[in-house]
């Protein structure tokens, strides 16, 4: 059977394939929202690419969420969610500015028992690591996890990593940790931001100039002295 798949068709596979679960909001959000009937639009098009067998779903949770046809993942996992708290916070990042070098469950030492962020993007600039926690750990835990960042920056392997710029002196990622939690976990040597979204992230570095047009009260929120320009 032979069928001709358009550029939207190829770029919603694209996007299941890199974010491993897609809820139909979120894909009408991202590819149709410019549509006159865009829920409608977009059910059409997902129905069409599950039929040929270029996509799976699960209808466990609603609405639908999508999943590639090689998905390791049984369709009632939790991982699901896991994977959806991800496409949570690129989403947040695209209403400021669409993320660049994305990459979902980044392993950047290439062995068990290094860092693995659950996201890494080039976001207005500036490279991140980030980590979403959907549990609270213990202080113990959260540091043990900057210990292993720490361990990385001293190992210098960071340098070579594909998305550093040539000609230009490598940038180690600055780490933010999603967290309705604060924890006392810090380093002397990384820069550690502790946020509960992407929203608060842009908040807390707002440019001076934009913060004192704004005459409302702020609570001051810890930053350890850092200071980043994500205006």
């Amino acid at each position: 059977m032979s069928f001709r798949l358009s550029q939207r068709d190829k770029d919603i596979i694209g996007f299941i394939n890199q974010f491993r679960a897609v809820d139909r909001d979120s894909l009408v959000e991202l590819f149709f929202k410019q549509l006159k009937s865009p829920i409608n639009a977009c059910n059409s098009v997902m129905v069409r690419l599950y039929r040929l067998g270029l996509i799976e779903r699960t209808q466990q949770y609603s609405p639908t969420v999508y999943l590639p046809v090689d998905a390791k993942i049984k369709k009632n996992s939790q991982k699901i969610l896991h994977f959806l708290s991800i496409l949570d916070i690129y989403k947040q990042m695209c209403t400021y500015s669409a993320p660049k070098q994305v990459i979902v469950e980044d392993k950047p030492t290439g062995r068990k028992g290094g860092i693995e962020p659950d996201l890494f993007c080039i976001f207005k600039g500036s490279p991140f690591w980030i980590e979403i926690q959907r549990n609270q750990y213990s202080e113990q835990k959260m540091q043990a996890k900057v210990n292993l960042y720490e361990e990385f920056f001293f190992s210098d392997e960071w340098n070579d990593l594909h998305w550093q710029s040539e000609g230009r002196s490598p940038i180690f990622p600055s780490v933010i940790l999603i967290t309705p939690v604060r924890y006392v976990a810090s380093s002397e040597h990384i820069r550690i931001i502790q946020v509960a979204s992407i929203h608060e992230l842009m908040d807390k570095y707002k440019s001076p100039n934009k913060q004192s047009k704004e005459a409302r009260p702020r609570s001051n929120s810890s930053s350890g002295g850092i200071k980043i320009n994500l205006t």
